[in-house]
């Protein structure tokens, strides 16, 4: 199926391109906008921004979730907010911890769960945006650090899972050149991304194991570059050709498969899917509308959806285009996680270009539209039960 002429599913009234297509920094000046963007379960509320640090809800009996899902960050990037932190998801299998993509604040939001760093088995970067992989690296010089209750790394190296290089860059947003950063590697995958962060930070990594032992931290991590099909001939002018959903990894708790999704010029970009003998959950990454994720997502019990509200902002032609080559309307997402059959559709990677603040109600309203399941807009900290 992956080559096939078949593109990506676009609603009958999403708007046609614009037709002037200005850089990305006369539309950040016209717009007044950063180009951010990047089973019935119980959901628990999250506490207050500034309320104390956060312990894992008792359940009865003192017994453990067995599939849980805990909203670490909720906010599309770049742009710092300050009532949400960036992107970062932890699910929860047996205690096992997964986390999928580390934006800004995500090793912070983890402490205020009340989760433990010893815990996580895997790290999944959705793709290399840096909204998604801010935190990443504080994972494993911050969270390996000494901690009382075991730190990241002490049951052995972490897996990590991203992207390759992407092979080439896209031309120039609207027209004009640009400088390249790094010319010598100017696409790098997680695996040289990760090397490059051991260089930065050599001195305090240094400095850290001779005062105070702390542990190489270039053994914490395993980083493995998502190998695409063969049968795929996707690259950085073709990103999302229509594809099955391939196996990224298993273990005894979960099996995960991906497929690659189209977000804007972003190569390669992944959604994936989590496969547990308690149910499925499924995440997009960023992404525009796709057949390649309502397959990976057929049936799940939870779809975790990104989402934007553009409708009724005052941005320039070209930028609104620009954010749904990129991104899913909230008042269209519905209808993808309908065609899924999603038993339930959580709204997170969130951005409102109408008002400082979204609504809450009235985003839980729109994706409502053409999805009989129940929804859920996302809220940091906010933990979702799947079973008990």
């Amino acid at each position: 199926m992956c080559g096939s002429p078949q593109g990506p599913g676009t609603p009958p009234d999403r708007p046609a391109p614009g037709a002037a297509r200005p850089g990305r920094r006369q539309l950040l000046a016209a717009g007044g906008a950063g180009l951010a963007l990047g089973l019935a379960g119980e959901v628990r509320t999250p506490p207050a921004a500034s309320a104390a640090p956060a312990t894992p809800p008792a359940a009865p009996g003192n017994r453990p979730a067995r599939l849980e899902l805990v909203l670490l960050g909720t906010r599309a990037g770049p742009p710092p907010v300050p009532d949400r932190a960036g992107i970062s998801t932890a699910l929860i299998v047996d205690g096992h911890i997964y986390l999928v993509d580390c934006g800004r604040a995500s090793v912070s939001q983890f402490a205020r769960a009340g989760l433990t760093y010893d815990a996580v088995r895997a790290i999944f970067l959705t793709h290399l945006h840096i909204d998604h992989t801010a935190d990443y690296y504080h994972y494993f010089v911050l969270g390996g650090c000494d901690d009382a209750r075991g730190p990241l790394g002490s049951r052995g190296p972490v897996d990590v899972y991203g992207p390759g290089p992407a092979g080439g860059l896209p031309p120039v947003f609207g027209s004009g050149s640009a400088a390249v950063i790094s010319p010598s590697d100017p696409t790098p995958g997680t695996r040289a991304m990760t090397e490059y962060c051991h260089r930065a930070h050599a001195y305090s990594s240094n400095l850290f194991r001779r005062d105070s032992g702390q542990p190489d931290v270039t053994t914490l991590m395993d980083v493995h570059e998502i190998q695409l099909p063969a049968s795929c001939p996707a690259d950085h002018t073709r990103t999302a050709p229509a594809m099955r959903p391939f196996t990224v990894m298993s273990d005894d708790r979960v099996h995960v498969t991906a497929v690659l999704v189209p977000h804007g010029p972003v190569f390669p970009s992944f959604a994936f899917r989590f496969d547990t003998a308690y149910g499925s959950v499924t995440f997009s990454g960023d992404t525009t509308y796709t057949d390649n994720l309502v397959d990976l997502a057929q049936e799940t019990d939870l779809l975790i959806h990104e989402a934007v509200n553009v409708r009724g902002s005052s941005l320039p032609p070209a930028l609104h285009d620009h954010l749904l080559q990129s991104h899913v309307e909230v008042q269209q997402v519905g209808r993808i996680a309908q065609r899924a059959g999603a038993r339930k559709l959580v709204l997170s990677h969130l951005a409102d270009f109408t008002r400082p603040r979204l609504d809450p109600h009235r985003w839980q309203s729109w994706a409502r539209d053409g999805y009989r399941g129940p929804v859920v807009v996302g809220e940091d900290l906010q933990r979702i039960v799947l079973r008990r």
